[in-house]
């Protein structure tokens, strides 16, 4: 079997790289190919087609079994009232009204993520449409950022790991390590998948609060997977 992989792998340095393969087929050669002491990183690259009116891509996932150890979050949040209290006790570490307008517009204020009450959105926007939006941080319907159920949102914000895109769309999200099982490999995969389907607009939202009229897709023109400093290997289904 080992043999099989190893000339399997062989061959797909030769492949021309716009051919397909199924995914565990993917993993396989990224495995055989693999001959560092130290088991490398397996990451995803994804294409999504950027346009005008398109945001860039950015969303949040948590994987069933972690790669790498997460980075700390600051979580700031626009609510008042009941909403501020539960904010608070969810574990926001800013919490305010639009007073905290002038603290992230000198950068005396940063967070890693910025959620807003409904409340509150018509106001912060304005002011922070256009320094907050080119970073990704602008509270968002889409990203479901822009919610009346902030605790519930932190909640799942901490035990998850954020993803972003970049003004061309491309997207790599380091996702499994390769000496893992294929079963773990599969479910982490499929997990930064949906995160990316939803965030571009490729997966309709359940969540009838959170569908805005005239939201456009971005396309997913290619996913690709590879090891850290290896080659990449594009995926047929997606």
């Amino acid at each position: 079997m080992a043999a099989k992989l190893k000339r399997k792998a062989k061959l797909s340095q030769n492949r021309d790289p716009s051919t397909l393969l199924p995914f565990s087929s993917a993993v396989s050669v990224l495995k055989a190919i693999s001959l560092s002491p130290r088991p490398p990183t397996l990451s995803l690259f994804v294409k999504a087609k950027m346009g005008s009116g398109i945001p860039i891509p950015r969303g949040r996932y948590k994987l069933p079994r972690e790669p790498k150890s997460k980075t700390e979050q600051t979580i700031l949040v626009f609510a008042e009232g009941r909403q501020a209290d539960d904010a608070k006790r969810a574990g926001a570490h800013i919490i305010g009204g639009i007073e905290l307008c002038d603290g992230i517009l000198s950068n005396r204020l940063r967070a890693t993520t910025i959620l807003c009450t409904n409340a509150l959105i018509k106001s912060i926007t304005p002011r922070l449409g256009r320094f907050l939006g080119p970073k990704g941080l602008m509270p968002s319907v889409r990203r479901g950022t822009v919610t009346d159920d902030i605790a519930g949102y932190i909640e799942k914000l901490l035990g998850a790991t954020e993803w972003k895109g970049d003004q061309s769309g491309n997207i790599v999200v380091p996702f499994a390590r390769v000496d893992w099982p294929i079963s773990d490999i599969v479910k982490n995969y499929n997990h930064v998948m949906d995160s990316i389907k939803v965030s571009t607009g490729n997966v309709k939202q359940k969540d009838p609060a959170k569908i805005k009229a005239g939201l456009r897709v971005a396309t997913l023109e290619k996913v690709m997977i590879n090891t850290t400093q290896g080659p990449g290997v594009r995926i047929a289904e997606f």
